[in-house]
């Protein structure tokens, strides 16, 4: 048992998997939620919860009110999509938790920061995958760690509390390159994430479409530059090297790609779910985020902002998720 009390700010995919995961695992677990119809059934009769295809039924402290958290936690594991991390969502809470932990797709680390003070801020990364079912709904589609560090690469005693919290749910693992980790990250949500939710397709089947994989290759491929523009160091992704997918030798690339999907391949891409549930997705912190790094360093970054224009017509009713985008983005690469 780990003595610590933790807050997961955002129920949803990843942070309702998380929070159930670690229940019963450490002093005391509480879920944020807006949604009170999720909170509701979390609570009774409980999250339905799948891990790689096996239910269970976990009973989660979950609250829809700040007000309403019984203690004040040690730590706060933020995983709000970038659309609500908002002063109204996280001032209640800077003044009650010394610690928060950015784990959210895409650019939403220095947000985080901005609200609830840099110096409470840890960062970290979500390797592995979720899908959102419905309210009292969710489930774990692939296994891999989350990483995290210090913003300055140092070691800290708040470091360690949030590694033994996190390892009841997953492997954890340290570096003292968050900021590059999280580049790394931003290459995988940008391709996969951001060419599955313009398709919908699976990872893996977007891997597998011909065009779909030309295009994976080249959408990374702006990223690591842009990556390079800012002097990264762009660490390895759930152990593949983050440049071998970009690599002009195709064989290396195909490896590269292909044991990523055994990992991955699996996951529905959480801009995907955002579109079928007709919600605003984070296509402007993942791809959008690419394109303004781009933009910064005098990097071109078409197919990055290929893929914003595409999702934003889905979500404004204009068109859907279809294959028949590829054909759409490849236009960009002559």
């Amino acid at each position: 048992m780990v003595d610590l009390d933790v807050l997961v700010v955002g129920g949803g995919a990843i942070g309702g998997v998380t929070a159930a995961l670690m229940t019963g695992q450490v002093r005391r677990v509480m879920v944020l939620d807006a949604n009170r119809e999720h909170v509701e059934r979390m609570r009774d009769p409980g999250l339905e919860l799948e891990v790689l295809g096996e239910t269970r039924t976990v009973q989660v402290d979950a609250y829809s009110d700040p007000s309403e958290l019984p203690v004040d936690p040690q730590l706060a594991l933020v995983t709000l999509k970038a659309i609500y991390l908002t002063a109204e969502t996280l001032n209640p809470l800077r003044d009650r938790v010394p610690t928060f932990v950015s784990l959210g797709n895409g650019l939403v680390q220095d947000r985080v920061g901005s609200l609830v003070g840099d110096e409470k801020l840890l960062i970290g990364t979500v390797e592995w995958g979720a899908t959102n079912l419905g309210p009292g709904h969710l489930a774990q589609t692939t296994r891999a760690p989350f990483v995290i560090g210090e913003p300055d690469g140092s070691d800290s005693e708040r470091l360690g509390q949030l590694r033994a919290a996190l390892a009841t749910v997953a492997e954890v693992q340290i570096t003292d390159n968050i900021r590059g980790q999280v580049w790394s990250k931003l290459l995988l949500n940008s391709t996969w994430s951001g060419l599955g939710a313009v398709s919908g397709l699976l990872y893996r089947d977007v891997a597998e479409h011909p065009l779909g994989r030309r295009l994976a290759v080249e959408v990374w491929r702006e990223g690591v530059a842009v990556g390079h523009a800012q002097d990264l160091e762009l660490p390895d992704l759930i152990g593949i090297p983050a440049e071998d997918i970009s690599s002009s030798d195709r064989e290396a690339s195909d490896r590269a790609i292909d044991a990523m999907m055994a990992q991955l391949g699996p996951t529905k891409a959480s801009m995907l779910q955002d579109l079928e549930r007709g919600a605003r997705t984070e296509v402007n912190v993942i791809n959008g985020g690419v394109v303004a790094r781009g933009g910064s360093h005098s990097v071109p970054t078409p197919l990055n902002e290929g893929i914003v224009e595409l999702v934003h017509s889905y979500e404004d009713g204009a068109a859907q998720p279809s294959p028949e985008a590829f054909a759409l983005l490849a236009q960009r690469l002559q």
